[in-house]
């Protein structure tokens, strides 16, 4: 018998555009058309200026790392440890994701380190956007 599968998203009418974009391996964020801020996660207003006057577009995928926490504690669908991160995106807002493709350990997860999204396939409605180091590419 496999591990349990890891607890996915239930994507809601306002997050839907977001997780499309994941699927279609595009990592997509949203701004205010009155006063350009750009933020995460997903909402049909502004959280700066409430407007509701809001686009879609894709973002770069760049990100740094703005902090994090090494999970030793045991969980039966992940193998431990495991990064759970804050990664700031290079348009501005911070999102919670995992960090992939490094060991998980101090020495190797630099805070500032440059990151870039991968995108994980889990179902066939769910991609997780995870992030690895810029300069590994698998």
């Amino acid at each position: 018998m496999g591990k349990p599968a890891r607890p996915l998203p239930k994507p809601t009418p306002e997050t839907q555009h977001f997780w499309d974009g994941c699927k279609q391996g595009e990592l997509r964020l949203q701004r205010c058309d009155g006063c350009a801020h750009v933020y995460f996660p997903p909402r049909p207003f502004c959280p700066s200026c409430s407007s509701r006057a809001v686009s879609i577009f894709i973002a770069s995928g760049e990100a740094s790392l703005a902090s994090y926490v090494i999970n030793h504690r045991p969980h039966p669908a992940w193998d431990e440890p495991y990064a759970i991160a804050i990664v700031e995106l290079a348009e501005g807002p911070r999102m919670a994701s995992n960090i992939v493709g490094c060991e998980q350990t101090p020495e190797c997860l630099v805070l500032d380190m440059p990151l870039v999204v991968q995108f994980e396939v889990m179902s066939d409605d769910i991609s997780l956007p995870l992030f690895r180091p810029a300069g590994d590419r698998t």
